[in-house]
């Protein structure tokens, strides 16, 4: 793309979060519990927002097989019968909620992540969403999505996803050639992908997104050229571009992942700058941060309109909404808090035996965080900030509160990422493919705390 440059791109490669959320999951505290949590709820129930429409994330933590780059919560097994345990106690989870919230919430998003979500069979899933309508009412119109391993899904099976309500999937290709799927222990044929597309589009799913990651082991410039050419051709509603984040002693099933056949850093520079150039040429729109979509698709429109907001699943069309997580390691917000899950099976299962919902950390947000969340959301969704609506919200002088952080813009403003001026400031063009970069000069937590080793790279 011409407006960057690889003296820039250079510049920008750097560590940050994603901002899925602010303050980021990694600043939870065990000091917030179940009853911080319930608390919450009850607020809800009670408050002007118990009418608002809820979204509701569901975390199914199997998979079959073991992808060596995998960063998320898992269980890797092949005894399907797991499965219907954690039903069970996924229907407990619900119950509490119910309790606390009431009944009827009126729910304008899903999305079942994982794991591999269609690791569960054709009755498991029916079952799932039978509990789900039990508890709520899916409104017509709402973003309801799944995420589907190729490897566990047929034409068949995403009829029955059709079926039981879901209008939008998310497959994980991650790269097509065979060498880069051998290295990373994830082997699927690209035909597979292309006819299960095909079957989406026939089966009138209204968005289908690719999932693919740069910076594999194996992977150079030229491979992955061509499976960018393949995702071209595949044209999928929706692309997601991740850059791997190497971290071995975080995540263990890294450590199978032999690091001198990772690509450099002018080879993961150059792979993001093929794949800007691939999706301009193919018409597609650079909605935000690792996103691209047709210029139809309601991400891309909500883009254009100034309506994209971001929860814990990324960005989305739906408004700033309350999120229920259910599930293993599930991150919920309600009203001015943040909470997760227990992360093991076991401790999960304990929790829910004994009556209690599964929290175990979270944070109640302090002033300074909802206010720095209006900032980092404003620039992450909209590209810019009006100095007096935030004033006018949390009564404040703009330039006395954000002193420091202006003076730290000077530096991103010198490389025309963002202009300053006397009443907003404003992410440019080239700037809105590191605005995570902005996005962190507010970022109070990562100021104090300058190690970003734990984060995936901005490119």
């Amino acid at each position: 793309m011409s407006l960057l440059s690889s003296d820039l791109m250079r510049q920008m490669d750097l560590t940050g979060p994603r901002y899925t959320s602010y303050p980021t999951a990694d600043r939870f505290v065990e000091a917030f519990g179940q009853a911080d949590y319930v608390q919450a709820l009850e607020q809800r129930r009670a408050g002007l927002s118990r009418g608002s429409a809820l979204s509701l994330y569901i975390h199914i933590p199997f998979c079959e097989s073991l992808c060596y780059y995998c960063a998320c919560n898992k269980i890797v097994t092949r005894h399907h019968d797991r499965a219907q345990v954690y039903l069970r106690q996924l229907s407990r989870e619900l119950d509490l909620h119910l309790a606390h919230l009431g009944g009827g919430q009126v729910l304008s998003q899903l999305h079942l992540g994982g794991g591999t979500p269609t690791f569960l069979s054709d009755e498991e899933l029916c079952s799932l969403l039978s509990m789900v309508r039990r508890g709520f009412q899916m409104v017509p119109g709402g973003e309801y999505s799944i995420e589907v391993d190729p490897r566990t899904a047929t034409p068949k099976r995403l009829a029955l996803l059709a079926q039981l309500g879901f209008n939008r999937l998310s497959l994980g290709v991650q790269d097509f050639d065979p060498a880069v799927q051998a290295a990373v222990h994830r082997r699927q044929p690209a035909e597979l992908v292309f006819e299960q597309v095909a079957a989406a589009r026939t089966l009138g799913f209204e968005s289908v997104n690719v999932d693919l990651i740069y910076g594999l082991p194996m992977q150079t410039p030229e491979s992955f050229e061509r499976t960018l050419a393949q995702v071209v051709q595949l044209r999928p509603e929706r692309v997601a571009l991740y850059a791997y984040a190497h971290l071995p002693e975080r995540f263990k099933p890294q450590r199978r992942i032999q690091a001198a056949q990772l690509p450099g850093a002018a080879a993961r520079i150059s792979m993001f700058e093929r794949s800007l150039q691939a999706f301009e040429q193919a018409g597609y729109v650079y909605v935000g941060m690792d996103h691209f979509a047709l210029p139809d698709d309601a991400l891309a429109v909500a883009r254009r309109q100034g309506r994209l907001h971001r929860n814990f699943q990324g960005y989305t069309t739906q408004p700033e909404c309350d999120l229920i997580a259910l599930g293993v390691s599930a991150i919920g917000r309600v009203g001015t808090t943040y909470s997760q899950n227990a992360k093991t099976l076991e401790e999960y299962y304990d929790l829910l035996d004994q009556g209690r919902l599964p929290v175990v950390r979270g944070l109640a947000l302090s002033r300074d965080d909802l206010i720095r969340r209006s900032v980092i959301m404003a620039l992450m969704c909209q590209g810019e900030l009006q100095f007096e609506a935030l004033e006018t919200a949390f009564l404040i002088d703009f330039e006395s509160y954000f002193a420091a952080e202006l003076q730290a813009l000077s530096v991103l403003q010198a490389q025309d990422l963002v202009r300053v001026g006397r009443t907003g400031l404003t992410v440019t063009a080239q700037g809105w493919f590191f605005v995570r970069a902005v996005a962190m000069v507010f970022d109070r937590y990562l100021q104090a705390d300058r190690n970003r080793s734990r984060f995936s790279r901005i490119i």
